[in-house]
């Protein structure tokens, strides 16, 4: 028989944008990165590599960076200035505010080599499926701490930009920016989920 706590787990993880003004104390981020560490991984290679962002300016000045990366993408598809710059200032301020905040990387010195891009695509893809699910495992291991957290995609548009401003080592492929927290009072609620027969198809 399963265990409900599971359930509730799974069904009680929400993305949240903002957080009560307390840190996360070490030993927390210890347990959320051991929690991601035993994800399943393509070939057990475990390509995942965390860069946690002490350093409060240099985590500004990447916020800053990437937000402009993408103001300058909205403004070229022809998105409004004034919404733009708002939203620009929003994902800053998301960013900075966090008591925690990791970036998982795909390392990928950590690939098999093939001699055809097709399979090098795959391999590529395995690789960074095996982060994501890592990614999940930390994120459900924060909601079971009673922490909150948000996965942010910024980091793939513009890894040259993330690598750099970090010092990241050349074979680090950011895959995602994941903010973390206490949850405030005014947490957002449960969102609906679309039907499952509507995502599940038998062959």
């Amino acid at each position: 028989m399963s265990d409900p706590t599971f359930w509730e787990l799974a069904r009680g993880r929400r993305s949240v944008r903002r957080y009560a003004a307390r840190a996360v104390p070490s030993e927390l981020v210890d347990k959320l990165l051991e929690a991601a560490h035993w994800a399943p991984s393509a070939h057990n290679r475990q390509p995942w590599r965390f860069v946690i962002l002490n350093d409060a300016s240099r985590r500004r000045r990447l916020a800053e960076a990437m937000a402009a990366h993408w103001q300058s993408d909205l403004l070229a598809d022809g998105a409004d200035a004034q919404q733009v710059s708002q939203r620009a200032a929003r994902s800053i301020q998301r960013i900075v505010d966090a008591p925690l905040a990791i970036l998982p990387c795909l390392d990928l010195d950590s690939l098999d080599v093939y001699p055809d891009p097709q399979r090098q695509q795959r391999e590529w893809q395995m690789g960074v499926q095996s982060v994501a699910l890592a990614c999940q495992n930390l994120l459900l291991a924060a909601h079971h701490c009673g922490l909150a957290a948000c996965w942010m995609c910024a980091p793939i548009f513009s890894p040259a930009l993330v690598q750099a401003i970090l010092d990241l080592p050349a074979a680090y492929d950011p895959q995602a920016l994941l903010t973390i927290g206490y949850p405030p009072d005014d947490a957002p609620r449960d969102k609906a989920r679309a039907p499952l027969a509507t995502r599940v198809i038998a062959r």
